[in-house]
């Protein structure tokens, strides 16, 4: 049976609000929870498996930051199987303890659950672009480019670890 890609699309951005709205409160039991059971996060040369695991990394991830306010995009998604696949720009303000502020920017390619009722992440690969000052005065990052949607990284593919 097909999905019903209209519900499945509001499910999903809702799914993106709560991320966000967890980000901003940096409460990781939360974020977690936007997450299968068995779902997967790669980020910053991180690979976290289940939520258990997501949520530590997390907690750890956020507390460097004194808050974080994510802007996100409009997803682009496809039904594949029986979940969804997407990918999502979103653009970060953070701010750290120090009093220091940047941005950064890049693309979520995700692949979309529905669990309990609710959608969820089954996997997130964070590819980026940018990270500096909000004035946009440091170079682009040199990550790869997967082209147009539906293209995204392998399944093997790590995430890029941002040099000091």
């Amino acid at each position: 049976m097909a999905l019903d890609m209209i519900a499945a699309d509001f499910g999903i951005r809702q799914l993106h609000a709560r991320f966000a709205d967890a980000v901003w409160r940096q409460d990781a039991e939360n974020f977690a929870a936007c997450w299968s059971r068995a779902g997967t996060w790669k980020i910053a040369g991180l690979d976290m498996q289940g939520r258990e695991a997501i949520q530590t990394g997390c907690g750890q991830l956020l507390g460097r930051c004194t808050r974080i306010h994510l802007v996100t995009g409009q997803p682009i998604l496809i039904e594949e199987g029986a979940g969804v696949r997407g990918r999502l720009g979103m653009t970060e303000f953070a701010w750290m303890p120090d009093g220091t502020q940047f941005i950064t920017f890049g693309q979520y390619h995700d692949r979309y659950v529905e669990e309990d009722g609710a959608w969820r992440y089954a996997e997130r690969f964070w590819s980026f672009k940018y990270r500096g000052p909000i004035d946009l005065s440091a170079p682009l990052i040199d990550t790869p480019d997967y082209g147009a949607f539906p293209g995204a990284p392998g399944p093997d593919e790590e995430t890029y670890v941002r040099k000091a």
